[in-house]
């Protein structure tokens, strides 16, 4: 196929919003899971969003005129997270999702950036499989958690809007957790004022941008993730993403009256640490 790659455009944003729901709707209704976008628009929007903002790149595929795809990569801080991507779903398996995938892996090459993350719904064989033959590593099962607010507090660990002032000391308790800061992320939510940070002892022990499909929190344990999800007024998206294997975080939401949506796959190439505390990852990485 005669293919072309470019930058994505604000006018590619309804035809690829279009694509990215109509892609995302039939593997997931193929699977009796729920789609990740709840219509064309919310998809268009949130592909807006990406196209304007100046810490993402966005590709889109074409052939003779006409948009078959798209794919977006995340580069607001030191470890760069690719998503969404997303074919027509009338063009699928000719190979441009991995041409899609290709050439964001081109901007990724080291020293740019040490490495990259994606998650991808664990019941699509096909794209586990694409990522895993381009070289990402399955790190974390994850679970996409979703119901009514918890509204619980946890004694000693107090939850507050996190400010610029906290920007250094939530990039140091990242880096400490994760080998690495994510400052982009942390201060746009800052500047929309979604970001939240717990207080445990007199120091600030966690921290998160949002309780959301695409936040992302750290904690020195379970205590400061359990008051940030607590303290959130609503869990924005499909729900947030929480590690599978931390059973003793998974069973406290499920006792708090939270469900299980969807598995999801937590992949990374490149550097990738261990992480030395809790957390919960974003859909971007």
């Amino acid at each position: 196929m005669d293919l072309t790659l470019r930058p994505a455009a604000p006018e590619d944003a309804e035809i690829c919003g279009k694509i990215c729901y109509e892609a995302f709707a039939a593997i997931a209704t193929r699977h009796n899971f729920p789609p990740d976008f709840p219509s064309p628009e919310i998809a268009a929007s949130l592909l807006s969003g990406l196209i304007a903002h100046p810490g993402f790149y966005g590709a889109v595929a074409e052939r003779d005129g006409r948009v078959l795809g798209s794919n977006f990569i995340d580069e607001r801080s030191p470890i760069a997270g690719i998503g969404p991507i997303t074919v027509d779903p009338a063009t699928q398996d000719n190979r441009v999702g991995r041409r899609l995938m290709e050439h964001m892996l081109e901007r990724v090459v080291p020293p740019r950036f040490p490495g990259v993350r994606l998650v991808q719904a664990a019941y699509h064989n096909r794209s586990l499989c694409l990522y895993s033959k381009l070289g990402f590593e399955a790190r974390e099962l994850l679970s996409t958690m979703q119901g009514p607010p918890i509204s619980t507090e946890i004694a000693g660990y107090r939850v507050r809007t996190a400010t610029e002032d906290d920007l250094i000391t939530c990039n140091r308790l990242c880096h400490r957790i994760h080998g690495h800061e994510r400052g982009g992320e942390l201060l746009d939510a800052i500047k929309q004022g979604t970001a939240r940070l717990v207080e445990h002892a007199g120091r600030v022990t966690g921290y998160a941008t949002s309780i959301a499909f695409f936040g992302h929190a750290v904690g020195e344990s379970n205590e400061e993730l359990k008051a940030l999800i607590g303290a959130a007024d609503a869990y924005p998206g499909p729900g947030f993403l929480l590690p599978s294997r931390n059973g003793e975080l998974l069973r406290w939401c499920l006792g708090h009256g939270l469900r299980v949506v969807q598995p999801m796959t937590l992949m990374s190439m490149g550097l990738y640490n261990e992480p030395a505390g809790a957390f919960l990852p974003s859909i971007l990485l």
